[in-house]
Parts: structure tokens; C-alpha cells; sequence
């Protein structure tokens, strides 16, 4: 038994963290959970025979959880050419580094490009072919929804002039007809399918090598949106004991026949990973413009985005689903996608109304903008908000410039929580850097760390609480995974998941959330890290 004493503790615990009411100083912890929460006499009552640690006035807040992220990705891309650059000469030089001290013929992976920080304009192959000619060259960019490839690259996948778009995908052409270079969407899969893939063991060992940089920023859980490999690697580690992270891992629409035919439940799984909810990808992104949209981009008047699917197909997945007991989730990220998604899920309530079926802990993932008449939808549903709070203040630009007066129902998670919406948040890492400080720092500023654009920040709006977006880490990630009644808080019975702080979030100034990392993670009881 240990027992934490001399602390600040903010146990997100309703019936605890009441105005007017003591503040908990003490915590008792047994094996893997908390025992008590309380005072100095806690220390007496359990003592006797406990393990005691002097926090030394620290601030101790419930583990915090990633809702969304890609953790093979993650894990791998710091292994990656990091071209996440202000200026694309920057990321040219850090290409021809690596191709400096690679053998000829081997491949050049990459990550983080965005065309709208380098003047809008997309790369080409000819600029990568100038510094790797004897090189295959691919880099994804910041959003996953684009990459950028050297002919090289698009030779060995045999991309060329008369390779057709692939349903729901785009080859980016010049003006003669050639492929520039750009793949959008699904156009990508054809380079990453010859691309070298490791082996779920290589994963496991880049995902483990992950792990502690993800206890320093305070992380015990995650909500993981990868493919089976990262899947496959996640039960070799959780096998070994040594996933220790407690992981809700998505089910690929392409896999849903098989989890079907198994009778796969949401929640199927061990302490540390467990099945969470079927991923349907409703349309692209922001950042390449194929994120579907009800009107055209600004200055794009033939541009709306790309829509893979529709309410009603989302339906039928939705059902089959149903059936055996998976929930649903979807990538929308326009208005359009979010219409259709939401269209789908009022069908899929019915159909479990008519069924008798359980209200499953359906989501939507980013829920990046959305229609005036849709944005009260979400609660009245009962869909989870799966959102990213850092998306607002990278994207603001591109939002406005990409849509306009749109932008005042963008990243909406004051709406979204206000008409009745769990908010789960996350930060889609390797999209963008998996630390939950600087999305606490966005969803309680709406501002970028240099400031911009300004005191009151990017349609202040849409601010929340310190409460109400640590929420989103904590008590919202654990409700979206069904386990809101041993994850989140720390309360009597609850895992003994927990961060230390140095400073507290709902006393300091909130720009001192962008430095604020752990001090120690505990995760089931276990220090993993202590500085």
C-alpha cells in the first residue's frame, strides 16, 4: 500500500472537488487503485502499514488520456526525416542530410510538410529529384490525408502519365499531363504499398521506445486510430507486460466482415488493451482541401472536397455493427462530411431503438466545422465529439483562407459542449505533437504559442474552462472508451493513474501550460517515470 500525502489534488471526482469543500492533500493507493482520497487523518488510519511519499506540495491530477492518435505513426515517424519546416528549402536541406548518409537504391521516408506554411503552393518531384536521384523518396504531410513523392518513388509504384485517379484519390498533374508528384487521399496507397513496411516486432519496438517520451507529457492512455500491424504489435507488447499504456484500439472499416464473423464487442480486451469502435473515413482533410464540404472552397469554385461515402452507407455499416456490439466512429472533418455522418447515426438510433439493442458510445473524429443546423446534433444523439484542440490554432489560417465565414462554427467545442456533447480530446499524433498541455493551452486560449493572433484569441467564443478541457483528457476519453467508472478520476476504486505537476493548471497563467510536463506518471499504482 502507498500513500501520497502533502499534495494538491485535483481528482475530477464531482461529489469531491466541490466548492466550499476540503481540499485533498492525501491519497491512499492498493496494488493498482485508490483506496481513499481525504486528509492528515488518512495518514493515520492507514499508515500503519503503507509506503508513504511526500509529494512536496505538488499538484496531483487523474492520468491523462490521448483520445485520438496514431501510435504506430507516431512511433515510427520519429524515426522519419522530421520536414515539419517554415520554408521548404528547410525541408529540402533536411532530405539531401539523409540522403547524404543513405546507400543508393534505399528508401527516404518523411513527415510534417504542409504547403500552406510554405505560400500555399504544392512541391513538386523535380525538387526532390535534384538532391535524390538515386533514391525512392515519400513524405507524408502534416494532415495524412497528402504526400509528396520523387519519380523515383512513383516510377517503382508505376505511376505515370496515363495512371487513372483511384476511387476517392487524386494524382495532382501538370499542365503536359505529368504527375507532379502530390497524391491526395487514396491516390496515396499506391507508393505505400511498395513502400518497406516493418514487421509487427519492429513496431512493437518503436512503439515501446515511444512510450516514456509519452509519460513525461503526462499520458497513461490512448485511443489509437493505426492499422492491424499497430494492432498486432500491441498484443505482443500487451502479452509481455509491457504496453504500459491502457490503449482503446480502433477496428478498420475493411476489417468489420471479420470482427463481425468473430462476434467482436466493443470492450473485448485485457487492463491495458481493449477493442474500441469501428473507424469509417467520411472525407480528407483541410490541409489538401479534400475535406468534404455542403459549398465550394473559397476561390475554388469546382472544389468540394472529396465525400468517400454517404449517411446511408454509413448506416448500413453502422447496423451490421450494431448487431454484434461494436460502436461506430468517423473521420468528417467539412460540413458536408458531418451532415452525412450525422444523417447515419440519427438512422442508426432508430435501429436500436426498434431492436432493443444497447445506445452504443458512438463518436466523430475531429468535427473540424460544421453547419448551424447540425451543430446541436451531436448532443441531441448522444455521439461523442472526438476533437483536437490543437487542430484550431495550427488551422486557423487555412480555415479562413479555405472557408471563410465558416470558421465561426470551427473547432466549435464550447457548442459542442454546451448543447450536450461528451468532448474527448486528443491531438492525432504524428499530425500533430501528442503533448495534451499545448491542446489544454489551445482549447483554454485559442491561441498559438507565439500569441497570435491576439489577447483575446481565435474566436474566443469557443474558449473553454482549464475544467472543462482537462475534462476532455480525463473524465470525456474515459466515458468515450465505456470505462467512466474506473478511468478519469481518481476516486475510491479507480486505477491509480496519475500525473504529478510542478505547477497547477487552474492557478497559473495559462501560457505556462505550453512548458508544463510531468514530474512523475504513474500508471496502475507503478511509477513509470519520475524526473
Amino acid at each position: 500500500m502507498k500513500i501520497l500525502y502533502n499534495a494538491h489534488i485535483h481528482s475530477f471526482d464531482k461529489n469531491l472537488d466541490l466548492p466550499g469543500k476540503s481540499e485533498s492533500t492525501v491519497l491512499v493507493i492498493d496494488r493498482d487503485r485508490v483506496v481513499a482520497l481525504g486528509g492528515p487523518e488518512l495518514l493515520e488510519t492507514f499508515g500503519a502499514r503503507s509506503i508513504r511519499e511526500d509529494m512536496g506540495g505538488r499538484v496531483i491530477l487523474p492520468g491523462l488520456t490521448d483520445a485520438h492518435i496514431h501510435l504506430m505513426n507516431y512511433a515510427l515517424s520519429l524515426q522519419k526525416v522530421d520536414v515539419e519546416t517554415s520554408s521548404k528549402a528547410e525541408a529540402l536541406q533536411r532530405v539531401a542530410e539523409r540522403v547524404a548518409k543513405t546507400p543508393p537504391g534505399e528508401w527516404i521516408l518523411g513527415h510534417g510538410w504542409q504547403q500552406n506554411d510554405w505560400g500555399g503552393e504544392f512541391p513538386t518531384a523535380a525538387e526532390l529529384d535534384a538532391i535524390a536521384p538515386e533514391h525512392p523518396v515519400y513524405l507524408t504531410a502534416k494532415s495524412l490525408h497528402a504526400s509528396w513523392a520523387n519519380t523515383g518513388a512513383m516510377r517503382l509504384a508505376g505511376i505515370g502519365p496515363g495512371t487513372s485517379d483511384p476511387l476517392n484519390g487524386k494524382i495532382l498533374r501538370g499542365v503536359d499531363g505529368q504527375p507532379t508528384g502530390i497524391l491526395l487521399e487514396t491516390a496515396m496507397l499506391i507508393v505505400e504499398q511498395i513502400v518497406p513496411v516493418p514487421d509487427e516486432t519492429r513496431v512493437a519496438a518503436a512503439i515501446e521506445a515511444a512510450l516514456p517520451g509519452l509519460w513525461k507529457l503526462g499520458l497513461t492512455g490512448a485511443h489509437d486510430f493505426d492499422y492491424r500491424p499497430a494492432f498486432m504489435a500491441l498484443q505482443i507488447l500487451d502479452n509481455s507486460q509491457r504496453l504500459k499504456l491502457r490503449v482503446t484500439k480502433s477496428v478498420p472499416l475493411d476489417l468489420l466482415p471479420h470482427a463481425f464473423a468473430l462476434g467482436l464487442r466493443t470492450g473485448f480486451g485485457s487492463e491495458h488493451l481493449r477493442i474500441g469502435s469501428v473507424k469509417v473515413f467520411m472525407d480528407g482533410a483541410l490541409g489538401p482541401r479534400t475535406a468534404a464540404m455542403l459549398k465550394p472552397y473559397l476561390n475554388e469554385p469546382e472544389n468540394r472536397g472529396i465525400l468517400n461515402m454517404d449517411g446511408e452507407q454509413f448506416y448500413e455499416y453502422g447496423r451490421q455493427a450494431a448487431d454484434v456490439g461494436l460502436s461506430m466512429t468517423g473521420h468528417a472533418i467539412g460540413d458536408r462530411a458531418l451532415h452525412e455522418i450525422l444523417d447515419g447515426y440519427e438512422q442508426l438510433r432508430a435501429y436500436e431503438r426498434e431492436r432493443g439493442l444497447p445506445a452504443l458510445r458512438h463518436r466523430i473524429e475531429h468535427v473540424q466545422v460544421i453547419h448551424p443546423d447540425d451543430a446541436r446534433r451531436l448532443g441531441k444523439l448522444g455521439v461523442i465529439a472526438s476533437m483536437q484542440p490543437i487542430h484550431a490554432t495550427s488551422d486557423m489560417l487555412a480555415a479562413e483562407k479555405s472557408w471563410g465565414p465558416r470558421v465561426e462554427l470551427a473547432y466549435s467545442w464550447r457548442t459542442q459542449l454546451d448543447a450536450g456533447a461528451v468532448l474527448a480530446f486528443g491531438s492525432d499524433a504524428p499530425v500533430e505533437a501528442p503533448n495534451p498541455f499545448w491542446g489544454l493551452h489551445a482549447a483554454v486560449t485559442r491561441r498559438r504559442p507565439d500569441g497570435s493572433p491576439g489577447p483575446q484569441g481565435w474566436h474566443a467564443e469557443q474558449c473553454l474552462s482549464v475544467r472543462e478541457a482537462l475534462e476532455g483528457y480525463t473524465v470525456g476519453a474515459a466515458y468515450a472508451a465505456g470505462l467512466e467508472d474506473s478511468l478519469g478520476r481518481l476516486s475510491a476504486g479507480y486505477y491509480a493513474d496519475l500525473i504529478v505537476l510542478e505547477k497547477d493548471p487552474f492557478t497559473c497563467p495559462p501560457d505556462e501550460m505550453l512548458s508544463m510536463k510531468s514530474a512523475a506518471t504513474m500508471l496502475g499504482g507503478e511509477w513509470l517515470w519520475q524526473a
